[in-house]
């Protein structure tokens, strides 16, 4: 009996799956994979699901395309609850073929459950290794070893994806777009300190998809480069086409998002910046560390004095958002040495400051300093360090905490007036005043909602000697102190970080929903 070739592309299907941290991500080392798939192209698919879908139901709607091949993206903030899922899939259907790619098991595999549930592995780059192993598993001969190393091709010889952003991604979705793949750093906290440079994509190319991406409607792209600016002559390039977009479109302005390296902003690049109208720019910026000393222990190259000189004129001079980043728990770094930095960076007025914890991401080098700064890291997922020679268990559970308030209280954007005034001349030691006495009043870093924090900033406020009317006045001058009002009318919100809303006022549409992202 003959079968039909729709039987045949039923039952070979091919599927491309994650868990994303949101449904406003969309991801793009999938959509790469599904642009490079060559002739089985056409019988590969792609979905995606949010961390917090329930495994059987991810299963249920997985099996529903009757596919021979499914590949997980794999990472560290889903890395649990796919290995739940393929343990599912593979219970229920264990004729479907699992392979696996993605950073968190493309290093370190050995011993990782998932990697023993799964059948394949692909490590690294995929573009090509991938339909090759497809090609394998359908049509033999079946691949005798389970992982198999990325090959990593040069970038002309990739399909680039943006074509394959669906209408909905563009309306409803973050565009991840990347000019450049690799870093030429070795920061040993990060997984692009594996990489031996950068690579650059045809900038014309890339510029080409870019108009094509804006014909179809999008105005949000977030770049994935590790050092936008690394190339000046290619960042004013890209830079270029979005104020051209801005200046043929005002009432419909584009925003785009880069990550920036903070000692590096010459003058051609900072003129360009200035063009930018306010809500249309936002630049993330690592510095990570300002003490010389565990930068040097940690391979991170950064002039100090340039780096906070460029943050500065950018608050005091452009329109971009800044969101800057600072990594708690680095070998060497205790937490007078971490204060330090957080209040020189305060002074420097950056919108967002975002306090991380660090992290032992598989493969990178920072695990070299365990033995001999008593590097204590988390076994399960994001594996955020516990407690080093310098910070004990406790005091790291202290900055845990001061984090998540910290996004509560100040990145949020909704205690702007209210904020310096609990900072004060020592921003971290009063801001952790604050944090200690949140968490003993409540017992509780999330779902604490909006009316409620601000009457417990006003609490505190009293108990720090300012009389109750001035600080209720002063909080309800804030938008948290306006939360019910701003209720009652008709004020466009966007979902924030912690699931509250975020009230968009005042601020550009697209931008709101990139930072609530």
């Amino acid at each position: 009996m003959m079968l039909s070739p729709a039987f045949l592309s039923a039952v070979m299907t091919i599927l491309l799956s994650t868990l994303n941290a949101r449904y406003t991500h969309a991801s793009l080392g999938l959509r790469y994979l599904q642009a490079n798939m060559g002739e089985l192209q056409a019988q590969t698919k792609l979905q995606e699901f949010v961390i917090g879908a329930r495994a059987s139901d991810i299963v249920e709607r997985l099996l529903a395309h009757q596919p021979r091949i499914v590949g997980f993206g794999v990472y560290i903030w889903n890395v649990e609850e796919t290995t739940k899922v393929v343990a599912l899939l593979k219970r229920v259907a264990p004729q479907v073929t699992v392979v696996l790619g993605g950073p968190e098991v493309s290093y370190e595999p050995e011993g990782q459950d998932i990697v023993k549930l799964a059948d394949y592995l692909v490590t690294g780059w995929g573009e090509v290794t991938f339909p090759a192993l497809c090609k394998q598993i359908l049509h033999g001969p079946k691949p005798l070893m389970k992982i198999h190393a990325g090959v990593q091709p040069p970038l002309e010889d990739l399909i680039t994806p943006y074509d394959l952003y669906t209408d909905e991604d563009i309306k409803h979705r973050t565009l991840y777009v990347e000019a450049s793949r690799g870093c030429p750093f070795k920061c040993e906290f990060c997984l692009s300190s594996l990489d031996k440079t950068a690579w650059p994509f045809d900038i014309d190319h890339f510029l080409g998809q870019m108009e094509a991406l804006h014909a179809r409607g999008a105005r949000l792209f977030k770049f994935v480069d590790r050092t936008f600016n690394l190339n000046v002559k290619v960042s004013l390039k890209i830079m270029q086409f979005f104020l051209d977009k801005l200046a043929a479109n005002p009432d419909d302005p584009v925003y785009a998002h880069f990550e920036v390296v903070p000692d590096h902003l010459p003058e051609a690049l900072r003129e360009s910046i200035l063009q930018f109208p306010p809500g249309t720019l936002q630049f993330e910026i690592g510095i990570q560390s300002f003490n010389p000393e565990v930068q040097t222990l940690v391979s991170r190259r950064q002039n100090n004095e340039k780096a906070a000189e460029n943050i500065r004129w950018l608050c005091d001079n452009s329109h971009a958002h800044l969101h800057v980043d600072l990594i708690a728990g680095l070998p060497g770094e205790d937490v007078a040495s971490f204060a330090q930095g957080f209040d020189k960076l305060v002074a420097l007025g950056p919108h967002e400051i975002q306090f991380g914890i660090l992290k032992r991401l598989r493969g990178t080098p920072i695990i070299r300093h365990t033995e001999e700064y008593k590097l204590v890291f988390d076994p399960y997922p994001p594996y955020s360090i516990l407690a080093t020679d310098r910070i004990d268990f406790g005091e790291m559970q202290q900055l845990v905490r001061f984090a998540r308030y910290w996004d509560l209280v100040a990145n949020s954007g909704r205690f702007s007036n209210t904020l310096p005034v609990i900072l004060g001349a020592t921003p971290f030691a009063n801001f952790m005043r604050l944090s200690n006495w949140l968490y003993e009043t409540t017992d509780a870093t999330n779902r604490i909602a909006l009316e409620k924090l601000a009457m417990l900033v006003t609490q505190w406020l009293t108990l720090e000697g300012m009389s109750a009317e001035t600080a209720k006045e002063l909080v309800r001058s804030d938008y948290a102190g306006q939360a019910h009002r701003a209720r009652q009318q008709v004020t466009k919100e966007v979902p924030g970080k912690d699931g509250a809303a975020v009230a968009a006022s005042g601020r550009n549409e697209r931008q709101a929903r990139h930072l609530a992202a």
